[in-house]
C-alpha cells in the first residue's frame, strides 16, 4: 500500500483502539480511580499535607495507576480477543500486522497519563505537594513511557491463559508486585531479603523514576531506565513467540 494509506491504517487502529476503551466504564474507570482513591486514603486524608511523606506517596500510587493500563489493557483484552476469535480475523484483514499492537499501547499510554494528572490535581490542590512546571511535565513523561513494559507484560500474560481467567491471573501479578517494590511501604519497612529482590521487579525502576520526578530520588536514572527497556523488550519478544505459534 501506498505510505499514506499505511499511516492511515495506523491512525484508524488507534482511534478505534481508543474509542472502544474510553466508551467502556467498565475498564476506564476501575483504571483511573483506583489508585486516585488510595491516593486520596493514604497521602491526604491520612498524612500531613504538604510533607516529603505526601510527596513520596504521589510517586509511589503514580507508579502503582500506571502499572494497571499496561497490564490490564493488554493482558485482559488480549486474553478475550484470542477466545473470541477477534485477533484472528484482524490478521486477516488487509491491516498492517503492527497496527493492533500500536493501538493497544497508545490506549494504555494515554489512560497512564490521565491517571498522573488526577494524582497530580488532587496532590497540588488537597495535598498540599508542590512541584515545579518542569517536575510536572516530568511525572507525565514517566508515567505515559513507563507503561510500557507492563503493556509488554500483560501482552505476555495475555498469551497464557483464557479470557476468564486472566484478571485473577493479572492481580496476582500486580498486587504483590506493587507490594514488593514498594509502592505500599517504604522498602526499608520491608524484610532485608526483599529489599535485596526489588531491582527484579519492573514496578521498583518505574517507581525510582516517579521518586526522582517529584526530587526525592537518589542516584543515576539511567540504570532504571535501561531495566525497563529490557524488561519491555524480552516481554515483548516472548509474547511474539507465543503468538506466533499458538495464536
Amino acid at each position: 500500500m501506498p505510505p499514506r494509506r499505511v499511516l492511515g491504517a495506523y491512525l484508524a487502529e488507534i482511534r478505534s483502539e481508543c474509542l472502544r476503551y474510553l466508551r467502556a466504564p467498565s475498564f476506564i474507570l476501575p483504571v483511573t480511580l483506583f489508585s486516585t482513591v488510595f491516593y486520596l486514603m493514604f497521602g491526604v486524608l491520612l498524612n500531613h499535607p504538604g510533607s516529603d511523606a505526601s510527596r513520596y506517596l504521589l510517586a509511589s500510587y503514580t507508579t502503582f495507576g500506571v502499572i494497571g493500563p499496561g497490564l490490564f489493557g493488554f493482558g485482559v483484552s488480549l486474553a478475550i480477543e484470542r477466545d473470541g476469535g477477534l485477533l484472528t480475523l484482524k490478521r486477516a484483514l488487509p491491516m498492517p500486522p503492527g497496527a493492533y499492537l500500536l493501538g493497544k499501547m497508545v490506549m494504555a499510554m494515554i489512560c497512564a497519563s490521565l491517571v498522573v494528572v488526577l494524582l497530580l490535581a488532587i496532590g497540588l490542590t488537597l495535598g498540599g505537594v508542590s512541584l515545579s512546571p518542569l517536575r510536572m511535565l516530568a511525572m507525565l513523561a514517566t508515567g505515559a513511557f513507563g507503561v510500557l513494559p507492563f503493556c509488554a507484560l500483560g501482552m505476555f500474560v495475555g498469551t497464557l491463559i483464557k479470557g476468564q481467567g486472566a484478571p485473577g491471573l493479572l492481580n496476582l501479578v500486580y498486587l504483590p508486585m506493587a507490594f514488593l517494590s514498594g509502592l505500599w511501604l517504604p522498602l526499608s519497612m520491608l524484610p532485608k531479603f526483599l529489599q535485596t529482590l526489588a531491582p527484579l521487579w519492573p514496578s521498583y525502576h518505574l517507581n525510582q523514576l516517579t521518586l526522582a520526578a517529584v526530587d526525592l530520588g537518589s542516584g543515576p536514572l539511567l540504570g532504571h531506565v535501561l531495566a525497563l527497556t529490557g524488561f519491555a523488550v524480552v516481554f515483548l519478544a516472548l509474547a511474539t513467540r507465543r503468538l506466533r505459534r499458538l495464536g
